[in-house]
């Protein structure tokens, strides 16, 4: 792990997206110049992040960031990328809770400028933990951390949480919900069978993934509880810190309106997902950081919400992340990075755990 190459993530080129933001800017602030342009270290698997400077005296934003649709020749983790969505849930969650999001400023639809939709926003100075290698392995700011520098960074991010659930109106992120009939957790589930649908399409399916979608029908919520505003990718990843506070909550592409449950279940399993894998490869990694139990007491006493049903929902979480790691592996092959193995399951690189929660053996 700590050598294989990072997966092909785009077919841009930075030097080229500049020039082209620089024409773009020009017809948006008159005179405005665009320096210092780069693809942070962290950038996502998904859409893709630009960095970059704007020096001009009227302009609302200097040290800005750009989020651009995934490029459509990179073989897209997902089928389509909303960038009018992303930018209206950043700009209701700056509107109606006080989390730390980044001013939104610009929108563009016209994929013309620079091959994509794209938006602009302020951007944050910090650190955030790294996913490769993960901050669960030793040499990493969070790693090197004191139990009490983890713990106050763990109260703070649930705490992210806490009030995006309780001070977001539930009804604004009615918009979010996916086309079809059921409660909002039915067709969260069913925009997943969707999406699962298209990675395999034409290709080998995934046995465990089918599997899991048959147990999570075998566990599901006697009583689902009320939907909310989800982040969607909630987790530490996703989270710039200023020492261990967060200063900005990034990633809005997966938001959804769902249960509280369903972001509860994806802020423990990501992390375990981390953790199980540096175990995996020898270190102890960070086990007393993130425990499911911890995340669920501590969100119950901030919100009076006990989170209930998280077998299902942690089964959910490392099934959806099961379809996305499948996506990234079908795409390393398609640009000849891997190949695909007999048992597609095996490109799944969670496969154990995700096989041990759907017998009940995990937690």
């Amino acid at each position: 792990m700590a050598t294989a190459p990072r997966p092909r993530t785009s077919t841009r080129e930075p030097e080229e997206l500049g020039r082209r933001l620089g024409a773009w800017l020009d017809s948006r602030l008159p005179g405005a110049k665009v320096t210092d342009v780069r693809v942070p270290a962290s950038n996502g698997m998904s859409s893709e992040t630009l960095l970059f400077d704007i020096e001009h005296p009227d302009t609302p934003l200097r040290a800005c960031a750009l989020r651009l649709a995934a490029d459509p020749a990179a073989y897209t983790v997902f089928p389509t990328y909303d960038m009018p969505r992303q930018h209206r849930v950043m700009s209701l969650v700056a509107e109606h809770t006080d989390l730390p999001v980044p001013r939104v400023q610009w929108l563009e639809e016209d994929p013309g400028p620079l091959g994509a939709p794209f938006f602009v926003m302020a951007r944050a100075e910090g650190r955030v933990p790294p996913d490769v290698m993960p901050y669960t392995y030793e040499g990493n700011w969070l790693h090197a951390a004191t139990g009490t520098e983890r713990d106050a960074l763990q109260e703070a991010t649930i705490s992210l949480l806490a009030r995006l659930h309780d001070q977001f109106p539930a009804q604004e992120a009615e918009f979010l919900l996916p086309t079809g009939e059921g409660s909002p957790l039915r067709r969260h589930v069913d925009s997943q069978r969707a999406y699962y649908a298209w990675v395999v399409g034409g290709l080998a399916p995934s046995p465990l993934i089918e599997r899991a979608f048959a147990r999570l029908e075998e566990l599901w919520p006697a009583d689902e509880g009320p939907a909310v505003l989800n982040w969607g990718d909630a987790r530490i990843g996703n989270v710039v810190y200023d020492g261990f506070t967060p200063v900005a909550v990034l990633d809005w592409e997966m938001a959804a309106y769902a249960p509280r449950e369903v972001d509860l279940g994806w802020t423990v399993y990501l992390h375990r997902f981390f953790q199980d894998l540096t175990v995996s490869f020898g270190q102890p990694g960070l086990p007393d950081f993130l425990r499911r139990e911890d995340i669920e007491r501590r969100y119950a006493e901030l919100t009076g919400h006990t989170p209930r049903d998280m077998e299902f929902h942690t089964l959910y979480a490392a099934l959806r992340h099961a379809i996305v790691m499948l996506r990234i592996a079908y795409r390393q092959a398609h640009f000849g990075e891997v190949e695909v193995p007999a048992d597609p399951d095996s490109l799944i690189l969670h496969h154990a755990s995700l096989a041990a929660m759907v017998q009940g053996t995990y937690w």
